[in-house]
């Protein structure tokens, strides 16, 4: 994420921080529904960034309660890389 960061605050001052602002409220609100975003790959969920074109990869053990962050991947990416972690 570090890398995200510092590209974006490359390109304007403090996007970097509105986008970690941005990803934290995602990560709220996966923590608060963590079956609110749909199944893509198997088990894994996705949800999207409404101000950056990325996308929280995740898994939800319903059984131990826990949340696992596979990916936060950038979508303008080729979604192949994607399918080799």
């Amino acid at each position: 994420m570090q890398d995200a960061i510092d590209w974006y605050n490359k390109r304007q001052a403090g996007l970097g921080a509105r986008f970690l602002k941005e990803l934290k409220k995602y990560y709220g609100f996966i923590k608060k529904n963590p079956e609110g975003a749909a199944i893509k790959y198997d088990i894994t969920r996705c949800c999207p960034l409404n101000k950056f074109p990325y996308m929280v990869h995740y898994r939800f053990d319903k059984e131990n309660s826990t949340i696992y962050v596979d990916a936060v991947f950038n979508t303008s990416r080729d979604p192949e890389i994607w399918k080799d972690r």
